[in-house]
């Protein structure tokens, strides 16, 4: 397993939260856009993204990832950008495939959750189109095993590595398990929690030498436990702690 070290992380504005979640969630192409200027200026060096039908649900149509990447991209030049490719935006893995050919205007990486079935089929899809991929392998899954047999695993930009164990008393064991099982791949990794985990697995990830990421997909609180005002403070914060 190959590790990297990476001055600026990677920020992930919004995930498939809503606005119950936070009130200033980015939905819109425009306040993705001033969520992503104002993150990297905080010290972000990368982007990931959902892009956002109308209603506020996660979406893989052309429209709305064009919008959101030429509006975030007009913001932030010069700073990779990334979306979802998400199972729950479109179940059917060979629309979801359908999807991503159709595609106007492209990302320079997508996520592909390899637990998820058909992943595969999504994934050569973004090979053909020329898109990077960050392989999403959730602890407790078997995303592992179907990624590595996997054909052209070895051709992915970088590994997400996602500890989705919430109990911070426990999530660092969960995240060591889940990088042991790495051992078969020699793609960057990038070692992320959530909620609960977020803060002790970024501490583990810069004590490691790996990439990481932070932003309101992943929590939605400060590392002393008062509420993030934005993507922004959280990047701020975890520039502060690596």
């Amino acid at each position: 397993m190959t590790t990297v070290r990476h001055r600026l992380p990677q920020v992930c504005l919004n995930g498939s939260r809503t606005r119950a979640d936070h009130p200033h969630l980015p939905i819109s192409p425009a306040e993705l856009a001033a969520a992503a200027r104002d993150s990297v200026a905080a010290g972000a060096g990368d982007i990931h993204l959902h892009p956002k039908a109308r209603d506020g649900t996660d979406t893989l149509a052309a429209p709305h990832v064009a919008a959101a990447l030429v509006a975030v991209r007009a913001a932030v030049p010069g700073i990779p950008v990334g979306v979802t490719t998400g199972a729950w935006t479109t179940p059917d893995p060979e629309r979801r495939a359908a999807l991503v050919r159709a595609w106007t205007v492209l990302p320079d990486h997508a996520s592909v959750n390899w637990h998820e079935d058909g992943a595969d089929l999504v994934a050569d899809a973004l090979l053909d189109r020329g898109i990077g991929i960050e392989a999403g392998l959730y602890s407790g899954t078997d995303a592992v095993r179907r990624f590595l047999a996997w054909p052209s695993a070895h051709r992915v930009l970088r590994v997400l590595a996602e500890v989705r164990d919430t109990d911070p008393h426990t999530a660092l064991s969960t995240a060591a398990a889940l990088l042991g099982d790495l051992t078969g791949t020699s793609a960057p990794v990038l070692l992320h929690g959530e909620d609960g985990s977020a803060w002790p697995v970024l501490r583990l990830a810069a004590a490691e030498g790996l990439s990481t990421r932070i932003g309101l997909e992943d929590v939605l609180h400060l590392p002393n436990g008062s509420p993030a005002s934005d993507n922004a403070e959280l990047v701020r914060c975890a520039a502060a702690a690596t």
